[in-house]
């Protein structure tokens, strides 16, 4: 029975940590059997720095100058643009709570308007079904639909725009 020398487990050690450094690892374990002398287990492990996190801020953005615009006579209208936020616009009905927004009372049933159509103050528009309840939305005004902001079956969020009446 030979004695194995302690200055062997050292090197084996040693080389254990340059493994781990080499390869760019943060734990190592390792379990040596001898026979007739039982067993080594070695665990070598660092300490990992953490990296820091960089973080990218972007610079605003500066416009070119812009040349001067003659200002609007005002005997044209100015038509409503097309990017304007529907929920900016006069006459918006909007979401009273979040569900699935509805036109028809069933489906393949006629829709409960379509632009164009005139209605009166407490007229249904649309259902919003939330929690298996279907709620009617009304009119909150007599006027006429200009604009129809969602689709039949659609997620809305509370206060998100439905439809305009003007």
């Amino acid at each position: 029975m030979t004695k194995r020398s302690h200055d062997d487990d050292v090197e084996f050690i040693k080389a254990l940590a340059e493994l781990l450094s080499e390869n760019d690892l943060s734990e190592l374990q390792v379990k040596r059997d001898y026979p007739d002398e039982g067993s080594l287990n070695i665990r070598v492990s660092r300490i990992v720095a953490p990296t820091p996190v960089q973080q990218v801020i972007q610079a605003p953005q500066h416009s070119m100058p812009q040349p001067p615009t003659p200002p609007a006579t005002p005997a044209t209208p100015q038509a409503p643009s097309t990017d304007d936020d529907p929920a900016n616009l006069p006459g918006v009905v909007k979401s009273p709570m979040v569900g699935t927004a509805y036109l028809s009372p069933e489906p393949g049933a006629a829709a409960f308007i379509k632009v164009g159509d005139q209605v009166s103050e407490g007229q249904t528009l649309c259902i919003v079904e939330a929690m298996k309840t279907m709620n009617q939305i009304p009119a909150p005004h007599s006027g006429t639909v200009k604009r129809i902001l969602i689709e039949d079956g659609a997620p809305v969020e509370f206060g998100a725009p439905l439809m305009v009446v003007a």
